[in-house]
């Protein structure tokens, strides 16, 4: 959004567009509250279901553009648990998958005009973050028991710096959820963000927008690159943190 006002030039807003909203009114917003952001998430799911389960229902051997596509993203992201978590990971597979889906769509769902990007809120990916964390724990304390911890304590290192690298393993541990949702929502907004400001100077200089104009275009195709990487770096973490708890220990 940019606005011109008197005696303070052009002002562009390019942060307005991640505000949450009220579907219904403008009253104030509860947990309840139907927002634009659990629109646009109630979009991602639908889509998620419409590509992964209504498009393959018929199985066909000669399949459908949407099977075509379901297949694809099937077999990517079952090479990539399958790579990098092994065999046991597969275990897992559908969660990872839908996992995948969702980040995805979501990304490139908040491409479109007018839409409303849900990863770009760290309180959507944090939640999602916290999800991965606390089933990849709970597994590993399943498999391993207290095994499980084995994995804080550096065998091949100097019994000296053990203690300390055991520290420093614990903490890293713990900010995994931290990392792994900042990385995927700072990406977006920041992406987002210098559209909306570009935008803002094309629509401010007229006949001389052309310059900002192409910028926009190249801006948008790195977004969409962005949005696929993004959702790629999400699953492929998910997988690593993944292997810590279903393979060997790693030290």
């Amino acid at each position: 959004m940019a606005t011109e006002e008197h005696g303070s030039g052009l002002q562009i807003h390019p942060m307005d567009q991640f505000l949450v909203k009220p579907l219904f009114g403008d009253g104030p917003i509860y947990w309840y509250t139907p927002t634009n952001v659990t629109l646009w998430m109630a979009i991602a799911v639908l889509a998620t279901v419409a590509l992964l389960v209504l498009s393959t229902r018929r199985r066909a051997i000669v399949p459908s553009r949407g099977q075509s596509v379901a297949e694809m993203f099937y077999g990517f992201v079952h090479k990539m648990v399958e790579d990098v978590a092994g065999h046991e990971g597969l275990k897992y597979f559908p969660y990872i998958m839908t996992l995948f889906m969702f980040v995805f769509l979501s990304n490139m769902l908040g491409l479109i005009p007018m839409s409303f990007t849900t990863t770009s809120h760290i309180a959507v990916t944090i939640v999602l973050a916290m999800l991965v964390f606390l089933s990849v724990t709970l597994i590993g304390l399943y498999r391993k028991g207290f095994g499980f911890l084995a994995m804080f304590w550096v065998s091949s290192a100097p019994l000296a710096l053990r203690p300390v690298l055991a520290v420093i393993e614990v903490v890293s541990y713990f900010v995994r959820p931290v990392s792994h949702s900042v990385r995927l929502g700072g990406n977006l907004l920041a992406g987002h963000a210098v559209i909306k400001v570009f935008a803002g100077f094309a629509g401010a200089l007229g006949v001389a927008s052309v310059v900002p104009i192409f910028a926009i275009v190249a801006m948008y195709g790195l977004e969409v690159l962005v949005a696929a990487v993004q959702a790629y770096v999400f699953t492929i973490l998910t997988c690593v943190y993944l292997r810590d708890a279903v393979g060997e220990a790693h030290h």
